[in-house]
């Protein structure tokens, strides 16, 4: 049994490469020869050549030489390019995904660098293969980032409204656009047990906090500007450069813990923090969480909350959202996610809080809310509600802490291993993700490198997160105990050798 070449991953600058692989796994040259057919239009990417404009010149009779084309091989660049097919059938769960001589690739992917690895790494990341941050690769297969399943008792509840989407009386069809009334108020009564008082009507169900900080920014005009605290997740500076807006970069470091205070040079119309941080892990206490409050009401800003990872906050000192302090519900939005809480990431559930005492400019920011919801969507699905609803049961809440449970002891392995080399931190305790300072003095990207090239390790450069994560690296606890722990292990060899 053969592969199509199409399916092949193909590096440049190399030859083309036919092989045979017995079933004993022996390997068998068949041809090696510099052409290219599938991969021509790689090549062209490549090499800067239009090979396809070329050929098509030769045909109608202008040879290379009136082409301006005189050498035999043009001249090697000096980085590297490597092209990743993607499969359709790779969107479809269940499918059977063999390949054959018959070409199955559907697209391509082109990453490229001055190092093979990475031009590699970049390549596989875009055509959708995801590594596991923090772990051994073992096969570029994996395309799951998050390791435990959704709790059991949930499982059989998204089974059971399938079933009711099978059966007339029980069928559902369009949801209301803000969320199920029943859900709204689960989530309700979730937020008064730890004291913070909501009406339903302050919930809205979202398919995913990732959506929904995007969606949000329809609220606000495009002349107002954004605060951002960096480190940052990507997608709050991405947001803002679509729309246009002017965005104020606020660095943390390590003087601060990652966790800056307000000042007169961070005024902004919308104060974006997360807390626990993605990427630091870094936790606002309320003390801290409450001097923003206070800033944003004193300058009529607007906070967008990112809590999608207050699940993993286990300091009962901590505050795990921003209405537990006074003054937020005239101030702030908060955005949260069942993606990491509830392995929720393949299925998409979140949720919104809006308070209604939330006021700008005389409008009110809750009924807002309500018109755009009802103008630009039909509500997230019944089956996936009806899930996200078992979440917050009895029964769910201590399954879905047990799995974050194996993420807290991903958390302490590393950090054991990073205690026992001397290496800096924070994060991990209270959040799914460690940040650390690059040793030796090394870059983010040279960290990441010799991680992968030492030891297959693969970790996120801290400089993707804004220019102040240069020279930090995140781990992400979101990966199986086992390679975790070997992860660990071969960190503190690497180092201490």
């Amino acid at each position: 049994m053969g592969v199509h070449s199409g399916d092949s991953i193909s590096v440049y600058p190399t030859f083309n490469i036919q092989f045979i692989v017995d079933k004993e796994e022996n390997v068998f040259i068949i041809e090696v020869n510099p052409r290219s057919s599938r991969t021509v239009p790689f090549l062209s990417k490549a090499t800067g050549y239009p090979l396809a404009d070329i050929a098509t010149k030769v045909i109608l009779g202008k040879d290379l030489k009136k082409q301006g084309i005189t050498e035999i091989y043009p001249k090697e660049k000096e980085r590297r390019y490597v092209k990743v097919p993607a499969f359709s059938f790779a969107k479809l769960n269940g499918v059977d995904a063999y390949l054959s001589p018959e070409m199955k690739s559907t697209g391509e992917a082109v990453g490229y660098d001055k190092k093979l690895h990475r031009a590699m790494y970049k390549a596989m990341i875009a055509s959708g293969v995801h590594y596991e941050d923090g772990v051994v690769i073992r096969s570029a297969a994996t395309q799951n980032n998050i390791t435990m399943l959704t709790s059991l008792d949930t499982v059989k509840v998204l089974h059971e409204a399938v079933d009711d989407q099978a059966a007339k009386i029980n069928f559902h069809g369009y949801m209301p656009e803000c969320g199920d009334p029943f859900l709204r108020e689960t989530i309700a009564k979730y937020y008064g047990n730890r004291g913070v008082s909501l009406s339903s009507e302050e919930v809205f169900i979202s398919s995913g906090a990732s959506d929904e900080l995007g969606d949000i920014l329809d609220l606000f005009d495009r002349s107002c500007s954004a605060l951002v605290i960096e480190p940052a997740y990507p997608a709050y500076v991405d947001a803002n450069v679509m729309t246009g807006r002017k965005i104020v970069h606020l660095a943390s470091g390590e003087e601060n813990g990652f966790l800056p205070e307000p000042s007169e040079e961070t005024k902004a119309d919308l104060l974006y923090i997360c807390s626990p941080n993605n990427p630091t892990g870094a936790v606002f206490s309320r003390s801290q969480l409450q001097a923003w409050v206070d800033f944003a009401n004193e300058n009529g800003s607007v906070i967008l909350f990112d809590a999608a990872y207050e699940a993993f906050i286990e300091d009962e000192t901590l505050p795990h959202s921003i209405f537990e302090l006074d003054g937020a519900k005239t101030c702030a939005v908060e955005i949260c996610s069942l993606s990491k809480t509830a392995g929720f990431t393949g299925t998409r559930l979140g949720y919104t809080v809006i308070p209604k005492a939330l006021k700008r400019n005389g409008m009110n920011l809750n009924e807002m809310w309500v018109r755009n919801r009802t103008t630009k969507t039909n509500g997230v699905s019944y089956i996936i509600q009806k899930g996200g609803a078992a979440v917050f049961t009895e029964k769910g809440q201590k399954q879905i802490h047990e799995n974050i449970q194996v993420y807290k002891k991903n958390a302490k392995v590393l950090m054991e291993a990073l205690d026992q080399l001397g290496i800096w931190y924070c994060g991990g305790k209270n959040a799914p993700y460690i940040w650390i300072k690059c040793p030796n003095g090394m870059g983010s990207w040279e960290f990441f490198d010799y991680l992968l090239h030492e030891i297959q390790v693969v970790g996120t450069p801290g400089e993707g997160f804004g220019a102040c994560g240069e020279g930090y690296f995140r781990f992400s606890t979101f990966g199986s105990p086992e390679d975790t722990e070997e992860a660990a292990a071969c960190l503190i060899k690497c180092f201490l050798d």
